[in-house]
């Protein structure tokens, strides 16, 4: 069993035990429910640097991050930086988060979040949705054609922005669908966790140009971006290289900089 079967096996189990806590009903009296979205597609496209920033504590190839920090530094840090969104880690078990990270991060700042998390099951879609996240994720690895197209609907009846995660050319085939707004490749394999950026140069052309594309995992490098914007991406997720620091707004401000240099003052 690799790590993503572990992964989602332990999912089901507490989806089941958070169903039975909350039910959908007090999850749509949530003040947040009826906020309208920021569409984190839309900012990707108008993007020059296309930086989504994260906030994780672990991860299960790395162990720990970065434990220290309070998630409303990191959510400030990152909009002061100009990131265009923020991606933040709800799974405690495997990444050390919570959906109080998702709140305090929405009670902190005006721009898109992500919820990033392993969702099997619509339930997780109206949480993300009661706790102020604007996108949701959906990784193919882990769901049938059917269940990306019911999730994905159901996100868009709600106002957010779809972002469907991919590792291969079979998983892009069975999800490409017009409920879809950001598709992603991660260069993680999930079962070896080698990273490469040749995935998402692989299957750049295999992406139509309606959806915006997204680049993620073993992004630490200008030159990485560099490499995958004539590729055609305009969005780059980016986690352990700013959460690692002691001051991950701060290294996000330096590294947007050196995307975008400022231009030469020309003379009277």
């Amino acid at each position: 069993m690799n790590i993503l079967d572990k992964i989602v096996a332990d999912k089901r189990k507490e989806v089941a035990l958070r169903k039975g806590l909350i039910p959908v009903k007090q999850l749509e009296k949530s003040v947040l429910f009826d906020r309208k979205s920021a569409s984190l597609a839309t900012i990707l496209r108008e993007s020059s640097s296309g930086i989504i920033a994260e906030h994780k504590r672990r991860s299960p190839s790395k162990s720990v991050i970065n434990n220290g920090l309070n998630v409303q530094d990191v959510a400030q840090g990152y909009e002061q930086a100009g990131v265009c969104g923020m991606s933040v880690l709800t799974d405690a078990k495997y990444f050390g988060g919570s959906l109080d990270d998702l709140l305090i991060a929405r009670a902190s700042v005006k721009f898109p979040l992500l919820r990033k998390e392993f969702i099997i099951d619509e339930y997780q879609i109206l949480e993300a949705k009661a706790y102020g996240a604007d996108v949701i994720l959906l990784i193919a690895a882990v769901l049938e054609k059917s269940e990306i197209k019911a999730f994905s609907e159901l996100a868009k009846q709600l106002g957010m922005d779809v972002l469907l995660e991919v590792h291969n050319l079979d998983e892009l085939e069975k999800s490409i669908m017009p409920s879809l707004d950001m598709l992603g490749v991660n260069n993680r394999n999930l079962k070896t966790f080698e990273v490469s950026l040749e995935i998402s140069k692989s299957l750049s052309d295999k992406i139509p140009n309606d959806f915006v594309k997204v680049s993620e995992s073993g992004i630490s490098s200008i030159n990485a971006i560099q490499e995958l914007q004539p590729y055609g991406y305009k969005g780059f997720l980016i986690g352990e290289n700013f959460m690692k620091t002691n001051d991950p707004g701060k290294s996000a401000k330096e590294f947007i900089a050196k995307i975008n240099p400022p231009s030469p003052q020309r003379g009277n």
